[in-house]
Protein backbone atom coordinates (compact mmCIF):
# COMPACT_ATOMS: atom_id res chain seq x y z
CA UNK A 1 0.00 0.00 0.00
CA UNK A 2 1.41 3.08 -1.06
CA UNK A 3 2.46 5.67 1.79
CA UNK A 4 0.54 8.77 0.69
CA UNK A 5 1.77 11.73 3.01
CA UNK A 6 5.35 11.71 1.77
CA UNK A 7 3.81 12.82 -1.70
CA UNK A 8 1.60 15.26 -0.51
CA UNK A 9 4.20 16.87 1.46
CA UNK A 10 6.15 16.96 -1.62
CA UNK A 11 3.13 18.55 -3.39
CA UNK A 12 2.83 21.17 -0.86
CA UNK A 13 6.37 22.42 -0.49
CA UNK A 14 7.08 22.30 -4.39
CA UNK A 15 3.41 24.41 -4.24
CA UNK A 16 4.17 26.98 -1.33
CA UNK A 17 7.99 26.33 -0.32
CA UNK A 18 9.12 24.81 2.34
CA UNK A 19 7.11 25.20 5.97
CA UNK A 20 8.80 27.79 8.38
CA UNK A 21 6.23 25.95 11.37
CA UNK A 22 4.59 22.47 11.91
CA UNK A 23 2.57 20.96 14.38
CA UNK A 24 0.75 17.83 15.31
CA UNK A 25 -2.79 17.09 17.03
CA UNK A 26 -3.42 13.30 18.09
CA UNK A 27 -7.47 13.02 18.70
CA UNK A 28 -8.60 9.90 20.26
CA UNK A 29 -9.90 6.74 17.50
CA UNK A 30 -8.01 8.99 14.54
CA UNK A 31 -4.41 9.27 12.99
CA UNK A 32 -2.34 11.91 13.91
CA UNK A 33 -3.06 15.29 11.69
CA UNK A 34 -0.27 17.49 10.84
CA UNK A 35 -0.43 21.26 10.37
CA UNK A 36 2.65 23.56 8.22
CA UNK A 37 3.16 26.73 8.04
CA UNK A 38 3.81 28.54 4.88
CA UNK A 39 4.50 32.29 4.64
CA UNK A 40 4.77 34.00 1.34
CA UNK A 41 5.28 37.79 1.54
CA UNK A 42 2.78 39.06 3.35
CA UNK A 43 -0.04 35.91 3.16
CA UNK A 44 0.31 32.98 5.44
CA UNK A 45 -0.58 29.81 4.59
CA UNK A 46 -1.60 26.88 6.89
CA UNK A 47 -2.34 23.09 4.97
CA UNK A 48 -2.75 20.37 6.73
CA UNK A 49 -1.18 16.91 6.41
CA UNK A 50 -2.75 13.72 7.22
CA UNK A 51 -6.35 14.03 6.19
CA UNK A 52 -5.44 12.62 2.65
CA UNK A 53 -4.01 8.83 4.18
CA UNK A 54 -7.19 7.37 4.41
CA UNK A 55 -10.21 7.86 1.57
CA UNK A 56 -13.63 9.64 2.84
CA UNK A 57 -15.98 7.41 3.16
CA UNK A 58 -19.79 7.70 2.34
CA UNK A 59 -21.23 7.81 6.58
CA UNK A 60 -23.90 5.28 5.45
CA UNK A 61 -21.92 3.11 4.43
CA UNK A 62 -21.62 -0.22 6.59
CA UNK A 63 -17.76 -0.99 5.89
CA UNK A 64 -15.22 1.91 4.78
CA UNK A 65 -13.63 1.33 1.96
CA UNK A 66 -9.65 1.56 2.36
CA UNK A 67 -8.53 1.42 -0.82
CA UNK A 68 -11.29 4.17 -2.84
CA UNK A 69 -12.70 6.95 -1.88
CA UNK A 70 -12.24 10.68 -2.02
CA UNK A 71 -9.00 12.21 -0.56
CA UNK A 72 -8.21 15.81 0.43
CA UNK A 73 -5.99 18.13 2.53
CA UNK A 74 -7.11 21.41 3.82
CA UNK A 75 -5.75 25.11 2.72
CA UNK A 76 -6.05 28.54 4.60
CA UNK A 77 -4.97 31.42 3.67
CA UNK A 78 -5.05 34.99 5.72
CA UNK A 79 -3.22 37.87 5.72
CA UNK A 80 0.53 37.91 7.84
CA UNK A 81 1.00 40.62 11.11
CA UNK A 82 -2.93 41.44 11.17
CA UNK A 83 -3.51 39.59 13.70
CA UNK A 84 -2.19 36.40 15.87
CA UNK A 85 -3.92 33.46 13.68
CA UNK A 86 -1.27 30.71 15.09
CA UNK A 87 -3.75 29.34 17.32
CA UNK A 88 -6.09 28.21 14.22
CA UNK A 89 -3.81 25.02 13.93
CA UNK A 90 -5.78 23.34 16.05
CA UNK A 91 -9.47 24.14 14.61
CA UNK A 92 -7.66 22.95 11.54
CA UNK A 93 -6.83 19.84 12.67
CA UNK A 94 -9.99 18.99 14.06
CA UNK A 95 -11.55 19.73 10.33
CA UNK A 96 -9.04 17.94 9.15
CA UNK A 97 -9.90 15.32 11.56
CA UNK A 98 -13.77 14.81 11.40
CA UNK A 99 -13.47 12.62 8.27
CA UNK A 100 -11.80 9.81 10.58
CA UNK A 101 -13.73 10.97 13.49
CA UNK A 102 -17.10 11.56 12.44
CA UNK A 103 -17.04 9.95 9.14
CA UNK A 104 -18.16 13.02 6.55
CA UNK A 105 -17.31 13.73 3.82
CA UNK A 106 -15.52 17.35 2.98
CA UNK A 107 -16.51 18.48 -0.63
CA UNK A 108 -16.35 21.93 -1.91
CA UNK A 109 -19.32 24.05 -1.22
CA UNK A 110 -19.69 22.32 2.16
CA UNK A 111 -19.83 24.69 5.37
CA UNK A 112 -17.55 23.07 8.18
CA UNK A 113 -18.07 24.70 11.80
CA UNK A 114 -15.53 24.31 14.75
CA UNK A 115 -18.37 26.25 16.94
CA UNK A 116 -15.81 29.10 18.44
CA UNK A 117 -13.86 31.41 16.78
CA UNK A 118 -11.04 30.31 14.21
CA UNK A 119 -8.58 32.08 16.20
CA UNK A 120 -9.07 34.10 19.41
CA UNK A 121 -11.28 37.36 18.60
CA UNK A 122 -11.65 36.04 15.04
CA UNK A 123 -15.41 36.97 13.55
CA UNK A 124 -15.58 33.57 12.27
CA UNK A 125 -16.48 30.06 13.68
CA UNK A 126 -17.12 28.92 10.07
CA UNK A 127 -15.43 28.09 6.69
CA UNK A 128 -16.96 27.45 3.64
CA UNK A 129 -15.01 24.56 1.56
CA UNK A 130 -14.17 26.15 -1.66
CA UNK A 131 -12.47 24.22 -5.44
CA UNK A 132 -9.61 22.86 -5.64
CA UNK A 133 -6.87 23.33 -8.19
CA UNK A 134 -6.40 26.77 -7.66
CA UNK A 135 -3.43 27.37 -5.38
CA UNK A 136 -1.60 23.47 -5.64
CA UNK A 137 -2.54 21.45 -8.19
CA UNK A 138 -4.63 17.84 -7.23
CA UNK A 139 -1.83 15.29 -5.96
CA UNK A 140 -2.60 12.23 -8.98
CA UNK A 141 -2.31 8.72 -7.49
CA UNK A 142 -1.89 5.15 -8.79
CA UNK A 143 -5.27 4.00 -9.84
CA UNK A 144 -7.29 2.77 -8.30
CA UNK A 145 -6.90 5.76 -5.60
CA UNK A 146 -8.21 8.78 -6.08
CA UNK A 147 -6.27 11.61 -6.34
CA UNK A 148 -5.72 13.93 -3.25
CA UNK A 149 -7.47 17.52 -3.61
CA UNK A 150 -6.22 20.45 -1.22
CA UNK A 151 -9.40 22.00 -0.67
CA UNK A 152 -8.91 25.97 0.02
CA UNK A 153 -10.95 26.72 3.07
CA UNK A 154 -12.95 30.52 3.23
CA UNK A 155 -13.59 31.98 6.56
CA UNK A 156 -17.21 33.03 7.28
CA UNK A 157 -19.00 34.70 9.86
CA UNK A 158 -21.41 33.60 11.63
CA UNK A 159 -24.11 36.26 9.23
CA UNK A 160 -22.40 34.40 6.32
CA UNK A 161 -22.70 31.12 7.43
CA UNK A 162 -26.61 31.39 7.88
CA UNK A 163 -27.23 33.44 4.54
CA UNK A 164 -25.29 30.37 2.73
CA UNK A 165 -27.62 27.98 4.75
CA UNK A 166 -30.46 29.39 2.84
CA UNK A 167 -28.70 30.73 -0.89
CA UNK A 168 -26.20 28.22 -1.27
CA UNK A 169 -22.43 28.99 -1.34
CA UNK A 170 -22.24 30.00 -5.23
CA UNK A 171 -24.70 32.97 -4.63
CA UNK A 172 -22.09 33.52 -1.11
CA UNK A 173 -19.34 33.78 -3.07
CA UNK A 174 -20.96 36.09 -5.89
CA UNK A 175 -22.11 38.47 -3.19
CA UNK A 176 -17.95 38.09 -2.34
CA UNK A 177 -17.16 38.91 -5.63
CA UNK A 178 -19.45 42.17 -6.01
CA UNK A 179 -18.33 43.66 -3.09
CA UNK A 180 -14.43 42.94 -3.66
CA UNK A 181 -14.06 40.65 -0.60
CA UNK A 182 -10.68 40.52 0.82
CA UNK A 183 -11.17 36.65 1.82
CA UNK A 184 -7.80 36.60 3.78
CA UNK A 185 -8.46 39.57 5.94
CA UNK A 186 -8.59 37.73 9.60
CA UNK A 187 -10.40 40.68 10.88
CA UNK A 188 -12.59 41.60 7.74
CA UNK A 189 -16.35 41.99 8.12
CA UNK A 190 -19.34 40.65 6.94
CA UNK A 191 -20.32 41.28 3.32
CA UNK A 192 -23.14 42.96 2.98
CA UNK A 193 -26.27 40.69 2.75
CA UNK A 194 -29.43 41.47 1.43
CA UNK A 195 -32.19 39.54 -0.98
CA UNK A 196 -30.51 36.76 -2.88
CA UNK A 197 -29.36 38.07 -6.63
CA UNK A 198 -31.85 37.18 -9.22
Amino acid sequence: MVDVLPLVEARLNSALGEPDARASVTFLGADRIEVLRFQEGDVVRYATLGMSAHPMSDPTAMVADPIEGPRAELVLSVRAGVTDTGPVLRPLAVLAASPQVEGVIVAPGASLDVGKPLWPGAPFTSVLVGEPGGLVEDLELDAPLDPVRFLPLLPMTPNEAAWKRVHGAGALQERWLTHGTDLRDPNRASVPLGPSPE
